[in-house]
């Protein structure tokens, strides 16, 4: 009986936290036939419905939705547990679930990844690259990547790069053309590359600070991207003026296809930094994972 029930309720947490039959069954490896089945059997055991389906969705009713907080905690202890003794053996091993914006990835995650896998070859790190605020806890992440400014204050967070300096970069085409900015209010007259903010959906407003005075300006022009790269290539032929991360745009200021204007404008701010609930219980893996990407100054 416990047996049946200790399986049965591993497959309702599974479906609970998918809202999906089909999801869950590939996750466990079953057929759809069969996890109905069990889910089934633990319903009909308890004399309780646990799941209200349709033909579209799949959610917990309210007695479900307690099972899944009485007992979710519960199973991520007893996999935890599980995933600390498997460390015993003489190499770390485990797997490792980040969210990380995409100039984190390439700029701090990316470079540090390549010797740490090298070194801790039964470690795997999954890297999903999501530019929204995502909830790691809901999305079942070990951890994320985000500016300081970013993290709830419920987290513990890790700083894991340096200060960051966002720049305004355009060709030397477009400005012989266009001509050079001096203030931000002058970006009002040029043909500014927009940035779709991933969470609210609205045009991001550019932000400059100059001896204490904040300044947000939105800007117009032709093109809009949610992605940096676009952005950069876009300003790199000519298309616009871009405002991006700095280091993200050194190398081609460096060879000459951009070049920065209102450098006054732009204040250094806190860079990245790693974040995880603290209530987690972390591996060995997580740890060394941790220390490998802590900033050291």
């Amino acid at each position: 009986m416990l047996k049946e029930n200790f399986n049965d309720l591993i497959s309702f947490l599974v479906v609970a936290r998918e809202r999906s039959f089909t999801k869950a069954a590939a996750k466990l490896g079953v057929s759809q036939s069969a996890l109905s089945h069990a889910i089934r059997g633990l319903e009909e055991r308890l004399e309780l419905r646990l799941l209200t389906r349709t033909t579209r969705s799949v959610a917990p009713t309210q007695a479900g939705e307690k099972l899944v907080e009485s007992l979710g905690p519960l199973f991520a202890e007893i996999e935890g547990e599980l995933e600390a003794l498997i460390e015993m053996r003489e190499n770390p091993a485990g797997n490792i679930r980040i969210t990380a914006g995409e100039h984190a990835v390439d700029s701090v995650l990316w470079p540090v990844l390549k010797s740490f896998l090298g070194d801790y070859p039964d470690i795997k790190v999954e890297i999903t690259v999501d530019n929204t605020l995502t909830d790691i806890v809901a999305g079942r992440f070990d951890a994320g990547i985000r500016l300081g400014e970013q993290v709830a204050k419920d987290m513990i967070a890790v700083r894991i790069g340096p200060d960051m300096r966002m720049a305004v970069v355009g060709s030397p085409d477009y400005l012989a053309k266009q001509g050079t900015p001096h203030s931000p209010q002058e970006l009002q007259n040029h043909n500014c590359i927009n940035m779709r903010l991933p969470t609210m959906g609205g045009l991001y407003a550019w932000e400059f600070e100059k001896e204490g005075r904040e300044l947000r300006v939105r800007v117009d022009g032709q093109l809009t991207f949610n992605s940096l790269r676009q952005r950069i290539d876009a300003a790199t032929v000519g298309l616009g003026l871009a405002y991006v991360p700095e280091d993200s745009v050194a190398e081609a200021v460096e060879r000459g296809e951009l070049v920065t204007v209102l450098e006054e404008w732009c204040a250094p701010f806190p860079g990245y930094y790693l974040y995880y609930p603290s209530r987690k219980q972390h591996t060995t893996a997580f740890s060394l994972f941790v220390e490998a990407l802590r900033f050291k100054r």
